[in-house]
């Protein structure tokens, strides 16, 4: 099932012509380079660090994605992508894709309970990313689960 070539008649024995029914264009999923696009000065950081590993992706301001790395795609395994060292790795080099974009400046929103949240956060300025606000998202109960019945001896 993949991609119905077309033969034309002008075509020699067995070669393909360059028309490819069902396809438009380029399929670069809508990322175009960054200087055909235009530049945008301020965006979002949004860093989600769990207990195995940090993810931390660049959005503009409609909140469309423009950079993003995790402590995995930096090519640490294991317990090793949870680290504080892994997760400035990760930041350094989003902060680097989104400097080719033009981004000077983010508001960080900072998501669960992981070890690699300041030292993203700190990567990112140290990157020369200025920072305008660092919010807390993390989502807690308001009222938690139901508590256990009542131990009976």
């Amino acid at each position: 099932m993949g991609k119905k070539r077309i033969i034309t008649k002008g075509d020699t024995e067995g070669a393909a012509s360059s028309k490819v029914e069902g396809v438009s264009g380029t399929n670069d999923g809508g990322q175009g380079n960054p200087q055909e696009r235009q530049h945008v000065q301020y965006g979002a950081a949004y860093i989600l660090a769990t207990y195995n590993n940090t993810l931390i992706s660049i959005a503009d301001e409609n909140g469309n994605t423009i950079a993003w790395s995790s402590a995995g795609a930096m090519g640490f395994k294991g317990t090793k992508k949870a680290t504080p060292y892994a997760a400035s790795r990760a930041a350094e080099a989003v902060a680097e894709k989104a400097k080719k974009w033009g981004i000077t400046g983010v508001t960080v929103f900072v998501k669960g309970v992981g070890s690699g949240r300041e030292s993203a956060i700190r990567s990112l300025a140290n990157y020369g990313l200025d920072i305008a606000m660092i919010k807390d998202i993390t989502p807690i109960p308001h009222n938690g689960p139901r508590p256990s019945k009542v131990r009976r001896v």
